[in-house]
């Protein structure tokens, strides 16, 4: 599983637009950059839609604030989906970058994917909040609840990077 002090794997990840779908290799955009990443299972699942996207965008601007130059929100989908699920939550407008890991390379790379078939969820994300600082993981944090946020939205990552700012 990921660890603080680790760099980030290459992976080939979708980045997500309104107007296109780039393939990149997700390092590439975390090279010489602090950039907060937000793992979920899935566009328009409950938990994700409505507590993880709003928390987010409730706290973007302190993220901003306190040194992070972009927003990463990852999801094991297809593009389709998640730009709709974009368009739900007016992301592009927002200034939230959406990642599509629809192979899951990235999340089964870090070693944070799960399955529960009997919903229909096959090598998901699991729910994390991290800053990477030139690709290297600085914060994680891990969800520890099934079906509330509280230890991978916006606001913890906002107090860890925080505690290290005192």
């Amino acid at each position: 599983m990921l660890e603080i002090g680790r760099k980030l794997p290459s992976s080939s990840v979708l980045l997500v637009t309104e107007s296109k779908i780039e393939t990149i290799d997700l390092m590439d955009k975390l090279v010489g950059r602090c950039v907060a990443i937000f793992g979920m299972p899935g566009a328009f699942t409950d938990t994700c839609t409505e507590l993880h996207i709003p928390n987010i965008l409730k706290y973007k601007q302190k993220l901003l604030d306190l040194g992070v130059e972009e927003i990463f929100v990852i999801v094991v989908n297809d593009t389709f989906v998640v730009r709709r699920w974009g368009y739900s939550f007016d992301a592009f407008n927002q200034g939230i970058t959406l990642i599509a890991d629809s192979s899951s390379e990235f999340s089964k790379a870090v070693g944070l994917n799960f399955s529960v078939p009997s919903i229909g969820f096959y090598d998901r994300s699991l729910r994390y909040a991290m800053m990477s600082r030139d690709g290297v993981v600085e914060k994680f944090l891990i969800e520890k609840s099934k079906d509330e946020i509280t230890t991978s939205g916006a606001d913890a990552l906002v107090e860890a990077i925080s505690e290290r700012s005192i």
